[in-house]
């Protein structure tokens, strides 16, 4: 590398001004640089805003439609939340009284059948006893009769 002191201090001094000449060149490149930049603003940089500024515009908006209908979403997630919750509150009140109705036919039906059997066992029993009770007397009388037999055989 170069040391610039070096070559400052190497460099000649070639008519007025020497290294730094400010002539006509100065306001000329100034005028340049100022014609440039005004050509660039127009030219470039405008049309370079204005696209920055409506996609600015477009990502503006896209968020408000895309927060709006995400505030549009709760809402309605928390209206079927609260829709589902008293459905199932329903639905549990009708298993219980379905249950309750249940319980009370089949406790219905429970005491028909138990009813419907005490009446069975009623009319059995008594059926029996009247047989018992048949079978005695023709018992007591073959009985009776065999005696008599046995009695006439031993008079013999």
């Amino acid at each position: 590398m170069i040391n610039f002191s070096i070559l400052i201090s190497s460099s000649e001094v070639s008519g007025p001004g020497g290294l730094f000449d400010f002539d006509a060149t100065l306001p000329l490149v100034a005028i340049q640089f100022l014609l440039l930049m005004v050509i660039l603003n127009i030219i470039l940089y405008n049309p370079l805003l204005t696209v920055i500024d409506e996609r600015k515009e477009y990502i503006l908006t896209n968020l408000s439609k895309a927060s709006e209908t995400l505030a549009e979403a709760n809402k309605l997630t928390t209206n079927y939340e609260q829709e589902l919750d008293s459905v199932r509150t329903e639905a549990q009140l009708e298993i219980t009284n379905s249950q309750k109705i249940h319980k009370e036919i089949l406790e219905v039906e429970l005491n028909i059948s138990q009813k419907y059997i005490d009446n069975l066992l009623d009319t059995i029993t008594k059926d029996l006893f009247a047989k018992k009770e048949i079978a005695l007397n023709s018992l007591d009388e073959v009985v009776q009769s065999l005696c008599e037999n046995i009695e006439t055989r031993l008079a013999i």
